[in-house]
């Protein structure tokens, strides 16, 4: 998906890619993160989000909750992190990252609600009025008042699968009289999600239909006399998106896909971000007409179409590549015969938190000195040695 994006504006990670799988000093199936392009996107968005007074929560389950990434962003000057499941929050926590916004988009669980709100997130995504009591009654142990966003739906509300919840906007006005009436969390937010997507036929990004729902939701807030609410909006957050998320109101975006410009928008058009991983596999075997590489990395809405085969970037060539979605990921296809131990490139929209990879980090490229740094689980645990 992303393989010409990668060759065209950043052909040195590539290249140490190669020399890292040839020399063995990483496996198959390992996504090789380059540091450094990572956190110059990562000041491009801050730039024009500080210009627009918009507050920045990073995303890291695409690249595995890595928490060197996570480290760099914070030097940078990001707010912290938004933790998409509790055990990324956890993972967070352990590495003494920031927590910007936690419970969206899985709540925290009740046993794991001391631990969270003791670290004191900068504001809890709630789905339902029972988590709204859970948190207060923990944060008031904790001697501790606990800033919340619920996050609001209507009847025409587009709900990705496996991610539904909020609360109705046409319950709001009760919702908010009733958080009032308790003394250990405060209103502090609203969200949607997915606010904005890319438009391919207009190459850019554009309101969904949940931005009815959080505009009758603002309008509500106010009556109620809420005028500084966190106005949360995410999905495709980038330097394009910050801009859509100012245009339409909002001070609060949450970069992920957009950290390593492996958005939509980032392969059909040319945005200030460059491309910051690729995925490093190995011709396994031969089988009829055609080649497998190792797998362990695929996500299915990754948009997979081929590969670089070959032992460097000038001495390699594309091929289509493919996996089976219905399958488990043992092995890539690979069209075409291929010599045994050849290094793989794949550069495809990721989730590296649901895979078995491996992550590799990577220092130096943008001075000419690479260095592998360390080697981590896809969720977040550095290894010990290599593998």
């Amino acid at each position: 998906m992303f393989l010409e994006k990668v060759m065209e504006n950043n052909p040195k990670l590539i290249k140490f890619a190669f020399k890292l799988q040839q020399k063995g000093q990483i496996l198959p199936d390992t996504y090789v993160l380059d540091y450094d392009t990572i956190i110059e996107n990562g000041k491009k968005m801050k730039k024009i989000a500080d210009k627009l007074n918009i507050k920045l929560f990073f995303m890291t389950k695409q690249l595995g909750r890595n928490p060197e990434i996570a480290k760099g962003l914070m030097e940078i000057g990001f707010d912290g992190v938004v933790a998409v499941d509790f055990k990324e929050t956890l993972t967070m926590i352990e590495n003494n990252i920031k927590l910007g916004n936690v419970g969206h988009l899985v709540q925290i669980p009740t046993a794991a609600l001391e631990t969270v709100i003791k670290h004191k997130p900068e504001i809890m995504t709630v789905y339902n009025f029972e988590m709204v009591k859970k948190i207060n009654e923990v944060a008031k142990k904790q001697n501790h008042i606990q800033d919340i966003m619920p996050r609001v739906v209507d009847e025409d509300s587009f709900l990705y699968g496996s991610q539904q919840g909020g609360f109705d906007v046409q319950d709001l006005g009760c919702l908010i009289d009733s958080i009032s009436k308790l003394k250990n969390v405060k209103l502090a937010g609203l969200t949607v999600f997915p606010a904005f997507l890319y438009d391919k036929e207009k190459q850019d990004i554009v309101a969904t239909v949940n931005m009815k729902a959080m505009e009758k939701a603002i309008k509500i807030a106010k009556e109620k006399g809420y005028k500084d609410l966190l106005i949360n909006l995410p999905s495709v957050t980038c330097c394009r998106g910050i801009e859509t998320i100012h245009k339409y109101g909002g001070n609060s975006g949450e970069p992920g896909h957009g950290l390593t410009a492996t958005t939509p928008l980032h392969k059909d058009t040319d945005q200030p971000e460059k491309i910051g991983y690729v995925y490093v596999s190995e011709v396994s075997h031969t089988f009829k007409e055609d080649s497998h590489c190792y797998g362990g990395g695929f996500y299915r809405r990754g948009g997979l179409q081929s590969a670089l085969v070959g032992t460097s970037l000038k001495n390699c060539k594309k091929v289509k590549c493919s996996a089976e979605d219905n399958n488990i990921d043992y092995h890539f296809k690979l069209q075409g015969k291929h010599q045994i131990g050849d290094g793989v490139i794949i550069c495809y929209r990721t989730q590296a938190f649901t895979t078995r990879s491996q992550i590799a980090v990577v220092k130096g490229l943008k001075d000419d000195n690479p260095q592998l740094f360390g080697i981590y689980s896809s969720l977040g645990e550095k290894l010990k040695k290599n593998w």
